[in-house]
């Protein structure tokens, strides 16, 4: 009989990670015109803040927990570090691959955080102009990244969500760039545009079709859907739970994202459009499908949008979850959410990541799984989807 297959003898993919985005990002790729425009890093009374033109974006604690020896915070003491303070691998995507070879995976597919995990921090600016060039420099930045860690690094390119033409264009533009998927604003209705189900986004559906770009949504990738310190905790709380509360709440949003798009006939009419649910965890996916499947046909749904099969049935066609800290669903649930359906990802190097045990966490909950099982949910599956070479 032949031996389980080892972990250490997988090239993993992690598809969910993150850059504390260096402080010249922006203003060392701009033209003259915009170097006081764009996102930079401006030192007012002492402290220093991410500005767009001249408005505070955010503060700059670089999101990480990982201190620059390595070791990772077990508390809020991370919240007043700056980006002398953190591992280099949070910002730095050289240093990044030697974390990754530390970790056995191959391949890494990151996220933005200044931006917001939609873009949608750039509404704070009126002019769409500057916030076109937020997005289109971000996703050259990122393209450079791409091609000067060899591929292992893969960032989700960031949309112009805010203009429909726009965001359409910059999928097709960072389709010819070499980069492998976006990264897109869940709820663009929160600014009065049609929402993502209307008939006014096919321009943007058809081109994520033709081009096989797959549409992540991160959690958090919305003013509506970003409610860490909003309504997740009660006031009573401290500022320890109320993190606590509003990250769990956090993975649980993306059900209301999942659902909606399961419900929307997106998925009927363009059948080639890979989804992913990002940062989510997968616990959650079985209840809500079946959930989905029972009041579509309680309330007679299909009256009203005529798709040709059930809601959980485009899930297993064209949908993804993904895992990191979990162990009940990875040991319980495999079957019931789909081994073709599912993907691994740390969330490095913010605060929930599974980091330094990758290898120790991933040998405990796989071990009851085939190597089949193993081979698919923590490299095949992420490899046919984002087009990594095997």
């Amino acid at each position: 009989m032949n031996s389980p297959l080892a972990i250490e003898d997988i090239a993993i993919i992690d598809v969910d990670a993150h850059i504390s985005e260096p402080h010249d990002l922006w203003v060392s790729r701009a033209p003259a015109s915009l170097k006081d425009r764009l996102p930079r890093v401006v030192e007012v009374d002492g402290q220093r803040n991410w500005m767009i033109e001249d408005i505070v974006l955010a503060g700059t604690n670089p999101a990480s927990v990982v201190r620059k020896d390595g070791q990772k915070s077990q508390n809020l003491d991370f919240f007043d570090w700056q980006l002398e303070d953190v591992h280099p691998a949070s910002w730095d995507m050289q240093a990044r691959l030697s974390v990754l070879d530390e970790s056995g995976i191959q391949a890494q597919v990151i996220y933005p955080n200044i931006a917001g995990f939609g873009s949608q921090k750039f509404m704070m600016v009126e002019d769409q102009n500057l916030r076109q060039a937020c997005v289109t420099i971000y996703n050259d930045a990122m393209a450079e990244i791409q091609a000067d860690t060899k591929e292992r690094i893969l960032p989700m390119a960031l949309m112009p969500w805010w203009n429909i033409e726009h965001c359409a264009a910059e999928v097709e533009r960072a389709a010819g760039m070499g980069l492998r998927g976006i990264v897109m604003c869940s709820d663009p209705d929160s600014i009065g545009l049609p929402d993502l189900g209307d008939e006014a986004w096919t321009p943007f559906w058809e081109v994520c079709n033709d081009t096989e770009m797959p549409v992540n949504f991160h959690i958090g990738a919305s003013e509506t859907s970003f409610n860490m310190f909003g309504r997740a905790a009660w006031p009573s709380m401290g500022l320890r739970r109320k993190l606590a509360l509003g990250s769990a709440g956090l993975f649980m949003e993306n059900s209301r994202v999942v659902g909606n798009m399961l419900y929307s006939g997106v998925l009927e009419r363009y059948p080639n459009i890979k989804v992913v649910s990002v940062e989510s965890g997968i616990g959650w996916i079985p209840f809500m499908l079946e959930a989905l499947d029972y009041e579509w046909s309680e309330t007679s749904s299909m009256e009203e949008c005529g798709l040709q099969m059930l809601p959980s049935e485009y899930f297993k066609r064209q949908m993804y979850g993904c895992f990191w800290f979990e162990k009940t669903a990875p040991k319980k649930l495999i079957e019931a959410v789909g081994e073709n359906n599912i993907m691994f990802e740390t969330d490095f190097p913010h605060p929930t990541c599974l980091y330094p045990d990758v290898q120790g966490y991933l040998e405990e909950i796989t071990e009851d799984w085939s190597d089949t099982t193993k081979r698919k949910i923590l490299r095949e599956n992420a490899a046919a989807l984002y087009k990594i070479e095997t």
